[in-house]
C-alpha cells in the first residue's frame, strides 16, 4: 500500500476499483473542512460526494464537455483499464473499471489527457483537477454491484435533466451490440 496525500491507495493489478475525483475549483472551505474530519473515508467521501452534486462550484462537465469527456473515457477502455463503468457529474467522475497497471499511472492518464482536452475547449490554461483522488478496491461482488448502483444512480439522484447522458456502462454497451 501506497500513501499519497494522507489517502491510502490500494495497488492491486487486476483488482476493480471505484474512483472519484473532482475538479480543483468545486473545492471551497465547506469541502477542506470535511475532508480535515476525523471520519471514516467511506463516510467522509459520501458526504463530499453529497455536497458535489449540488454544488456550481467547479461544474465544467457539462453539454460538449461532457461529450468530449465521455468520448475520451471510453476510448481509453483496454489501453489503461477495462472500463466497467462512469457518471460525470457536473464537477466530478466518478468511475469502475478493472486496473491494468498502477492506480497512479492510470489516474494521471486520466487526469491529464482529459484536463488537456477540457483546457484546450475551455480555453483555459489553471489546474482542472484536484491532484487527490478517492479510490476503493473492490472486495467482493455484493461490493462491486452496489458500486456499480452507485454510479448507475448518481446523476438521477442528483436530479439532472441529462442523467441518461452522464452514466455509462459496459453491461448497457454489450447490450447495444447484441453480445
Amino acid at each position: 500500500m501506497t500513501l499519497k496525500q494522507n489517502l491510502p491507495h490500494l495497488d492491486a493489478i487486476n483488482s476493480y476499483q471505484f474512483v472519484t475525483f473532482r475538479t480543483k475549483d468545486s473545492i471551497d472551505s465547506f469541502v477542506l473542512n470535511l475532508q480535515s474530519q476525523n471520519m471514516p473515508n467511506n463516510t467522509k467521501q459520501a458526504s463530499i460526494d453529497s455536497y458535489l452534486d449540488n454544488s456550481p462550484k467547479g461544474a465544467y462537465l457539462n453539454n460538449h464537455i461532457l461529450d468530449s469527456l465521455y468520448r475520451y473515457l471510453v476510448n481509453l477502455d483496454n489501453r489503461i483499464y477495462e472500463l466497467i463503468a462512469f457518471s460525470i457529474m457536473p464537477n466530478h467522475v466518478h468511475i469502475l473499471f478493472k486496473q491494468t497497471q498502477p492506480i497512479a499511472k492510470t489516474m494521471q492518464q486520466i487526469k491529464g489527457g482529459s484536463a488537456k482536452l477540457i483546457n484546450d475547449i475551455l480555453n483555459r490554461k489553471d489546474s482542472l483537477w484536484c491532484s487527490d483522488y478517492f479510490d476503493r478496491a473492490i472486495r467482493d461482488e455484493k461490493h462491486f454491484e452496489t458500486t456499480y448502483n452507485y454510479i448507475k444512480n448518481n446523476a438521477l439522484k442528483a436530479r439532472l435533466q441529462d442523467h441518461h447522458k452522464r452514466f455509462y456502462s459496459i453491461y448497457y454497451s454489450q447490450m447495444e451490440k447484441g453480445l
